[in-house]
């Protein structure tokens, strides 16, 4: 390989205490961490995570410089092992890229290959980064509701925080899996957004949690894919139809769960837990598969915002304020 092992990326650099600063730098390939599988990025995408990371938060990354991405699409330089050829085509997401394994947010990266699945004939790798963590999060929670016996013919399924990244994907991969979608959303000028991506029916997330300070509250919903955690969960758990299920995936609410026992031993609800991170290369594949034929969303470009390295700073800027619709992604030629 050429190219003087230079590349470009964006580097979080400490200054210090509970300080840091982001820039463009150039990087050495042979400064990326060890790992059979070397990758050139093309395409990345930003993420609430991505976004913790890049301003530092002590729960997601410790060690400093450091380059931001916990997704990453592109083409596989060199794979010690043989488990990828050379020019095969991988997508990278969760585990710990992006994290404390320099990320996407550079154009090449270094990982163990067991990391990485091969882009499904149905995907390009702009359109694989456009679902990205997100998708596949929202995807994994599908296949969980699926498999919890929760059918279109039951009933209303609610999507929490739906014109965030996971919450409008999911929106889209359950209307495509053939259920009735009620979005919540606390920003109602995109009720036109929600219905577009086949929300049947958009309301206020304070009418999700409208009575939750009762044991119980009457039975709505058929299954609820939860990405705010908190109130909203708890309310969503009291508010789920008898043997009905609830995923849950996110935090942007609260870490916390105020919660009685009376939705799990009266109505047989079930909570599953979603983790994108690490779940199994089966599910994995089979998530991928869903999302590059009958799950794909159809408004999928529409979703989409791309940007340069040069300009994720006023993204992550609003990410973190929740001004993010949709999906951004990263671009890297």
């Amino acid at each position: 390989m050429d190219e003087t092992k230079q590349f470009k990326a964006l580097v979080v650099a400490k200054t210090a205490e509970r300080q840091f600063v982001r820039e463009i730098r150039e990087r050495s390939i042979d400064d990326l961490p060890e790992g059979e599988l070397l990758v050139r990025v093309r395409y990345s995408s930003l993420n609430y995570k991505d976004a913790l990371s890049a301003t530092g938060h002590p729960g997601v990354t410790r060690q400093f410089p450091h380059t931001p991405g916990i997704d990453a699409a592109g083409e596989v330089i060199s794979c010690e092992g043989g488990a990828f050829a050379p020019g095969e085509q991988v997508i990278v997401t969760g585990y710990d890229l992006g994290m404390e394994t320099d990320g996407g947010w550079g154009e090449y990266i270094r990982i163990p290959s067991a990391w990485a699945v091969r882009l499904p004939a149905g995907l390009t790798q702009r359109e694989s980064m456009a679902l990205g963590t997100a998708g596949f999060t929202a995807a994994l929670s599908v296949l969980q509701l699926e498999q919890a016996g929760v059918k279109p013919a039951d009933g209303d399924i609610l999507v929490t925080g739906a014109t965030g990244g996971v919450g409008s994907l999911a929106v889209a991969i359950l209307a495509r899996a053939g259920y009735r979608v009620v979005a919540a959303t606390g920003k109602s000028a995109n009720e036109a957004f929600l219905r577009n991506l086949g929300a049947a029916e958009v309301i206020p997330r304070e009418q999700v949690t409208s009575g939750a300070d009762r044991p119980l509250m009457k039975e709505r919903w058929a299954g609820v894919l939860d990405v705010v955690g908190g109130e909203t969960l708890a309310a969503a758990l009291k508010a789920t139809r008898y043997g009905g299920a609830v995923t849950a995936c996110g935090l942007v609410g609260s870490t916390e769960l105020a919660l009685n026992v009376y939705p799990f031993i009266l109505r047989g609800v079930r909570l599953i837990g979603i983790d994108s991170a690490y779940c199994a290369a089966g599910t994995r594949r089979k998530a991928w598969e869903k999302l590059s034929g009958e799950w794909k969303p159809k408004q999928l470009e529409e979703m989409v915002t791309e940007v340069s390295l040069e300009m994720v700073e006023d993204k992550i800027r609003a990410i973190l304020k929740g001004e993010i619709r949709g999906r951004v992604v990263v671009a890297l030629p």
